[in-house]
């Protein structure tokens, strides 16, 4: 079974920068406010134009570039989501006809924040099972549009923004080593958003009659993500035989700058090896994790050879 890794990465970040200090005047907050409980200063907001599948497009691209990959090399395209431009078709479908990758099947994954995650273990699984070439996951968000701009405790926590990994074969001993997948449904109450009228009232999670914004219990999802991004890091490292010590980076979902101290504070990961872009693009969901990991590439933080946690929640 050949290694399968990361070949390429883009992102693509919408030129709208909506600071704390502008949400001050559509909103009872400030930015001390903001800032002492996310870390979050500023945020990346879509124009009408720069829509979730445009912005998956130009990510895909910047990493196709990066990969020296050719779109007719494609074997898979898979986009995670959960702010699609359209029920069906798939964004997935979409970016295939504009990279022009007659041989890649395209689908969407709707997991939330985990999203590219669960994209890299299905992508990786898929080459190895089907003797594949190459795979693209990309993750791209647009949740300003699920924002309720009234909501003090939601709406400064969202922006908008993609982020794209080419994958395929590598060297024996790289690539991925292990992953650590799970779910819970017992905390679908705790952060939520309405897709479509219920056929009761009773049994919708979120907040408001009719307010398809997002719903959150912020204090106990704080809780379960510093338990569960602790907890699966751990794992991950013991499927791989590896150890806390032994990692050079730790890129976790960008949420909040409380959740991931907490976290990495319970790992025992010193803050050097922790990749951390939340204050200046706010939460976005499945796009945060390939935004973070490229910005480390492109920099010179992470390096290849380089041994690297990617954890969500």
């Amino acid at each position: 079974m050949t290694a399968i890794g990361i070949l390429g990465l883009g992102s693509y970040l919408p030129e709208k920068v909506l600071t704390n200090q502008d949400l001050e005047k559509l909103v009872d907050t400030s930015d001390d406010w903001i800032r002492t409980r996310t870390g979050i200063r500023e945020r990346r907001i879509a124009s009408q134009k720069e829509t979730t599948t445009l912005m998956a497009i130009q990510a895909a691209k910047a990493a196709l570039r990066t990969a020296q990959t050719d779109p007719a090399e494609l074997d898979l395209i898979i986009v995670a989501t959960v702010t699609p431009d359209y029920f069906f078709p798939a964004t997935a479908c979409l970016v295939q006809e504009a990279l022009r990758a007659p041989s890649a099947p395209a689908f969407d994954l709707l997991v939330g924040c985990t999203g590219f995650v669960y994209g890299l273990a299905l992508a990786e699984s898929f080459l190895k099972a089907r003797k594949g070439r190459k795979a693209l996951v990309i993750g791209s968000e647009s949740l300003s549009r699920l924002v309720n701009w009234q909501d003090r405790k939601t709406c400064v926590l969202f922006g908008d923004g993609a982020g794209a990994a080419v994958l395929g074969p590598v060297e024996e001993g790289r690539g991925f080593l292990s992953y650590d997948l799970g779910s819970d449904g017992s905390g679908a109450p705790l952060l939520s958003v309405c897709a479509l009228p219920p056929p009761e009232p009773a049994l919708r999670f979120g907040a408001a009659d009719a307010s398809f914004t997002i719903s959150m219990n912020g204090n106990e999802v704080f809780r379960f993500a510093v338990r569960v991004m602790e907890e699966s890091t751990k794992k991950a490292l013991e499927k791989a035989n590896l150890t806390v010590e032994e990692l050079d980076l730790i890129v976790p979902h960008q949420a909040n700058s409380r959740i991931i101290d907490a976290a990495v504070r319970r790992l025992g990961v010193p803050t050097e090896k922790v990749v951390m872009n939340v204050e200046r693009y706010g939460n976005t969901s499945a796009a945060s994790i390939p935004i973070a990991l490229e910005e480390a590439f492109r920099t010179g933080r992470l390096k290849a050879g380089d041994l690297v946690v990617l954890v969500a929640f």
